[in-house]
């Protein structure tokens, strides 16, 4: 079975100067969802990423039911039972405001990303993919190929940044994002219940988020980086209130909903492509759905001997998810317009139908595109007038 090996143990490089056929850069769900499904259609595969595994991550953990089917989809897995709670009990808050209690809502499983990053990878090292631990110092589109630590360079047919929301791949295509987001979290003493709690007033152009697990309980704001100049004091009310401290909590930048894409022989995934909800904050789903494509594109432009329309076959299958994420931030603007915000939370106050549609969306039981832009110009006009 394939182990994380140095650089020094890599092969010579395949016939026309190449590494490998493709090079994926980050091994976080999105990554290893392009390796093995990469691997299933014969390509040789280089992980680089550089953290070891089993590493933490930030994020809530919550995994819905779209990305529970698409983690069996791609993986043939399912999360450790052992370690995994499973709650379809939802409170969305506004600050103190109880908004809506949903004691029967679709189901999420909560785990920790360390170990569901940590069986994903192993998961396409056991297909046969290749991993090493390196730090990305550069990247040339052009070859394709990145620069490590220590000055090799690795050259491949195709190349999949998959390296998370400051993604070196996505920068050196597109330059800084316009738009980024930014979270704090902490890991908590655990508490009895098993109660998702969603607190829609959290943050700016963001919200806060408390996830049970069997070991601890996840706490965590998120917003806008723009609109959030104090997270750290967001994050210390929001703490409070679950009766713990923020003391010690970790950030990491989120990407902002907004879709990019590759270029020629260069593909984007998961959060480097900015597949992660802006209204739900679900990334999950689409940083494995994403991370699919890419691998299953770069294969066939391999195969047709077109490595270079890689980036143009993925673009063509991600327009699902690139329609969903256009709907999402429609409704997202809406929601976060300062005149209608307040009209928007006595809307969902008053309509249980209007929470369980929310949470609807949150599990994937039904899409933005269920609503239509119809539906959400008037619903934008309708908080206006209200």
């Amino acid at each position: 079975m394939p182990l994380s090996c140095p650089l020094k143990l890599l092969g010579p490089p395949m016939t026309g100067g190449h590494d490998v056929d493709l090079l994926i850069v980050g091994a976080g769900p999105a990554g290893a969802a392009a390796a093995a499904a990469a691997r299933d259609r014969g390509l040789s595969v280089l992980l680089v990423d550089r953290a070891d595994f089993p590493r933490d991550k930030l994020c809530g953990g919550g995994l819905t039911q779209r990305a529970l089917g698409v983690m069996t989809r791609v993986f043939a897995l399912s999360p450790d039972p052992d370690r995994t709670l499973v709650t379809g009990h939802v409170r969305l808050m506004a600050g103190a405001r109880l908004l809506g209690e949903v004691p029967d809502a679709p189901t999420l499983a909560m785990v920790m990303r360390r170990d569901l990053d940590a069986g994903l990878r192993a998961e396409a090292l056991r297909r046969g993919a290749q991993a090493t631990l390196a730090r990305v110092e550069a990247v040339d589109p052009d070859a394709p190929s990145v620069t490590v630590a220590g000055g090799r360079t690795l050259r491949a047919r195709v190349l999949i940044g998959a390296d998370g929301a400051a993604s070196r791949v996505a920068r050196a295509l597109h330059g800084r994002p316009p738009a980024m987001g930014f979270a704090l979290e902490i890991e908590a003493p655990p508490r009895p219940g098993g109660i998702v709690d969603l607190d829609l007033t959290a943050a700016a152009a963001g919200y806060g988020w408390a996830f049970p697990k069997r070991e601890s309980l996840t706490l965590g704001v998120g917003g806008l980086a723009t609109k959030n100049p104090d997270l750290k004091a967001a994050m210390a009310a929001y703490a409070l209130r679950h009766g713990t401290s923020a003391e010690g909590c970790k950030g990491a930048f989120l990407p902002a909903g907004r879709l990019q894409g590759g270029r020629g022989a260069v593909l984007l995934a998961g959060d480097a492509a900015g597949c992660a909800d802006p209204v739900t904050g679900e990334g999950l789903a689409w940083a494995m759905e994403s991370g699919a494509l890419a691998g299953i594109a770069a294969a066939d432009a391999i195969a047709k001997g077109r490595p270079g329309e890689a980036a143009a076959m993925h673009a063509r299958a991600m327009r699902r998810i690139a329609t969903e994420l256009f709907r999402a931030r429609l409704l997202a603007r809406a929601f976060h317009h300062p005149l209608l915000n307040a009209r928007f939370l006595n809307l969902i106050a008053a309509s249980p139908r209007l929470q369980r549609r929310y949470l609807s969306l949150l599990a994937g039981d039904m899409d933005y595109a269920d609503l239509g832009l119809g539906s959400l110009w008037r619903l934008a006009r309708g908080l206006r007038a209200a």
